[in-house]
């Protein structure tokens, strides 16, 4: 299957790739948490977080977790050959369904859908795809559901 711009009305209602596992460590997540300016002890502190926390210790941010979907989509290869210049249009849902520990580590990996495409001016789609984002914890059910809105312009 090769995914272009010009035949991709053909594959909405389907789940189009599942990515790699992406490993996540608590160094990112402390990365991720100065950048972001929320450093706070559930997130950055596995000492305290697993004496107080109430999930025994360090969460993955949940904006982290959303914040890998381009990256996931360029993993999956949801990329358009005959398109280019891809910007974020926008999320029309986003759920954070349970807290992810990282202990000494964690895998994620996004099963995506395509769920509609919308023609716009100039031959530009506008691409809304879901993302269920899923962790090796053995865990019922994803960590996140999210639905992403993406706008290409043909090249």
């Amino acid at each position: 299957m090769e995914l272009l711009l010009e035949n991709i009305h053909e594959y909405i209602g389907n789940e189009v790739t599942t990515t790699e596992w992406v490993f996540i460590d608590q160094m990112q997540v402390d990365i991720f948490g100065k950048v972001t300016r929320w450093y706070n002890q559930g997130h950055n502190d596995p000492s305290w977080a697993a004496e107080n926390s109430p999930h025994g210790g360090t969460l993955l941010h949940g904006f982290f977790t959303i914040s890998l979907i381009t990256h996931f989509l360029k993993l999956g290869g949801f990329y358009f050959p005959d398109g280019r210049n891809p910007l974020n249009y926008g999320m029309d849902k986003v759920r954070i369904l349970r807290p992810v520990l990282i202990g000494e580590g964690i895998k994620l990996r996004d099963r995506i859908s395509l769920l509609d495409v919308k023609n716009k001016d100039a031959g530009c789609r506008l691409i809304k795809t879901g993302h269920q984002i899923e962790t090796d914890d053995n865990a019922e059910g994803p960590a996140a559901y999210i639905e992403y809105l993406n706008l290409w312009y043909p090249k």
